[in-house]
């Protein structure tokens, strides 16, 4: 029975790593692909991958849908044309509470007139006077106009008869005021509502030095932001910008909030807003913000920053609420502008974990920690090196991606009705085959001590001691691995990218390149790439290797020259090239120049069986995998492996890789007892 122990997650530990070789082993496919490793990162930065605990750690595309759903959400719960209603309820309010309060003033003073007995005449005047001011100010809140706007500015110049409706109207003037300054400075928010008229002075002081520091800056001046800040860095308070630049960026991220808030409202409504907020600040301290408002547009626009937002819900906002959602909402598209980004360039370090972690959570920021770290990984691990701003394989990453290759090729060998690959044992006479044969005079002496005996016993019975004669002995079969030199012809015209068959070509080719360094290391191995021209690829150049997008030619005339020249250095018994193309010869080489022609002409179909001939008269055999089945690549073909004597094989891209495997180790393979 299994007992597992469980612990509360205490932050320190790390539920999401990433293994080297994993993170090896998920960019090989886009690498072979595309040979290019900044690439394959930006791919895997977008896709995600599993853990060493086989736990899916999300990608920049599953956060960004996942982003934009929370998006989707705050869009669909809310109905921003509610956020007047609650104006419109707190004016009601007022007018509701002065009506009260007219009504409750005169009951009052006349139900003292009525008990005044001897004093009645002397209050007479007074409550006529009171009684006229009430049937003023009831006709003036009878006669207020309908919209919250022109109620406001009615209401400004009213006297109020009631104290409370006279406090509560005050409290909607210092709450627009609030949200009018909120447009502008976040810290204020909590301010207004307790300040006295000397720091309301003191504040728009505050803004005259702000616009004075921006006209200086727009003139070429050195603006005194630390003298500005010592003097109004309370006004900032709890997060005080440490820079003029921070503070503009305060100030935009505020102002495109805002104006984010009036895009998105009808043009009615935001009309009344405006109107209503002008109508809450006096005129000199309106032109101040003005001025501050036009500066900052004109000196750092934010338009890109101000969004339209669809609202399609029921819930009700207050103008507060809507404010801070909108800063929400810019901040989620914040975030989403740098996924993207990223996408683009892989530059995951661009990422904002704070606001990541802020909408959607802490495992989703631990996640991009490790998404971020991995590169780093991949560095200490020695896989990847840096050359300027991009990132490249080592030697170490290239062994690496080549025993990938490798390993997978040969597990699929496994599952293959073709066969399994046999397991290398070296020893005197060779590599051992698993069967045995009789011993004969000059054979290596590797006794198969189990036939040997079962021979003996099987001859003279079960007993002891055993007995036995030199026709009792079997040895060991071995095979002599005789020394080859290959050259792999790999096609690198358009068509094998643009079929996906450049993938597959380049693992084969990765995988060869290790099957022969790690377990033949006296063969010879060369690397010919062949489009419009053919080239002699280092080895070291392998992972890089990527097919050509732009020129059109598949020039197996010269890829077969260069081959050719390449294996007449070696004195070896076998030579061979093995060709992986998915098309006919569409080019050659004439007095140092590609004649290219499709359908293939006749001329470059015979200077390519020229050279068949030269390669084949040089003992050197070509075997072709083809990844097409075209009328012209099977012809052409046919007539090839006539002239050579060599093997054709038809096969497709995922079947690539076992097909040149098993013929490469079949057929290097010999018996020699």
């Amino acid at each position: 029975m299994i007992n597992y122990r469980y612990s509360r997650w205490d932050g320190t530990q790390n539920p999401f790593n990433f293994d080297e070789d994993d993170i090896m082993e998920a960019l090989s496919d886009d690498i072979m692909a595309h040979g290019d490793v900044n690439r394959a990162l930006r791919n895997l930065f977008r896709q995600g991958m599993p853990d060493d605990q086989g736990q899916r750690v999300d990608g920049l595309r599953q956060l960004r849908e996942r982003l934009q759903q929370q998006k989707q959400q705050q869009l669909e719960r809310y109905n921003l044309e509610s956020l007047m209603d609650d104006i419109q309820e707190q004016l009601q309010d007022v007018i509701d509470t002065e009506r009260k309060g007219i009504e409750d003033r005169l009951r009052d003073a006349r139900e003292q007139l009525e008990h005044a007995g001897d004093d009645s005449e002397f209050l007479q005047a007074p409550m006529k006077i009171l009684e006229g001011r009430a049937q003023q100010a009831t006709e003036k809140l009878d006669n207020l106009p309908e919209s919250s706007a022109g109620q406001i500015k009615e209401l400004s110049n009213h006297e109020f008869m009631d104290p409370e409706a006279q406090k509560k109207f005050q409290e909607l003037l210092d709450s627009l005021k609030q949200q009018m300054m909120q447009n502008f400075f976040q810290g204020m928010k909590d301010a207004i509502q307790s300040m006295s008229p000397e720091e309301m002075q003191r504040m728009q002081e505050m803004i005259q030095a702000l616009n004075q520091m921006l006209n200086d800056r727009a003139m070429g001046d050195d603006p005194d932001f630390e003298g500005f800040m010592e003097q109004y860095g309370q006004f900032f308070d709890p997060k005080r910008p440490s820079s003029l630049d921070e503070l503009i960026e305060m100030l935009q991220q505020q102002m495109a909030s805002m104006q984010s808030l009036m895009d998105s409202m009808s043009s009615d409504m935001r009309s009344e807003l405006e109107q209503m907020m002008q109508s809450s600040m006096d005129s000199s301290m309106m032109q101040d913000l003005s001025e501050l408002a036009s500066m900052m547009y004109d000196m750092f626009p934010f338009d890109d920053m101000a969004n339209e937002y669809p609202f399609m819900g029921d819930e009700s906002l207050t103008l507060d609420q809507a404010m801070e959602l909108m800063g929400q909402l810019q901040s989620m598209d914040q975030l989403d502008q740098q996924i993207q980004s990223v996408m683009r360039n892989g530059d995951i370090e661009d990422i904002d974990l704070d606001q990541v972690e802020e909408h959607l959570g802490e495992d989703a920021r631990r996640q991009m920690e490790q998404m971020q770290e991995l590169i780093q990984q991949l560095e200490e691990a020695g896989y990847l090196k840096r050359k300027g701003d991009n990132l490249e394989l080592t030697a170490r990453g290239m062994r690496k991606l080549a025993q990938q290759a490798l390993r997978e090729l040969f597990s699929e060998l496994k599952k293959d009705r073709i066969g399994s690959h046999e397991v290398f044992y070296r020893g005197d006479g060779g590599e051992q085959t698993g069967e045995t044969k009789p011993y004969e005079f000059g054979d290596p002496f590797d006794v198969n001590l189990h036939r040997t005996l079962f021979n003996s016993v099987l001859r003279n019975g079960p007993k002891v001691p055993i007995e036995l004669n030199a026709e009792d002995f079997e040895i060991n079969r071995t095979e002599h691995l005789s020394q080859t030199a290959t050259v792999l012809l790999l096609d690198q015209s358009r068509s094998m990218g643009m079929f996906g068959s450049w993938g597959s070509a380049k693992k084969v080719a990765m995988a060869m390149y290790w099957l022969i360094h790690s377990q033949f290391p006296r063969d010879y191995f060369y690397l010919v790439g062949f489009s419009d021209y053919g080239m002699e690829i280092d080895e070291q150049d392998l992972p890089e290797l990527t097919w050509n997008a732009w020129v059109s030619g598949t020039n197996m005339q010269h890829a077969l020259v260069l081959a050719r020249k390449l294996l007449s250095r070696q004195k070896v018994a076998t030579k061979q090239i093995i060709m992986i193309t998915d098309g006919e010869p569409t080019a050659h080489l004439e007095g140092g120049h590609v004649y290219f022609a499709y359908p293939p002409s006749y001329r470059t179909l015979e200077e390519t069986l020229k050279e068949v001939k030269r390669c084949t008269q040089e003992g050197i055999t070509i075997n072709t995998f083809m990844l097409e089945s075209n009328y012209y690549l099977m012809d052409f073909v046919d007539k090839m492996t006539r002239l050579n004597k060599g093997r054709a094989f038809y096969t497709n891209p995922n079947e690539l890789g076992k097909y040149v495997m098993v013929d490469y180790l079949r057929n290097r393979r010999k018996r020699i007892a």
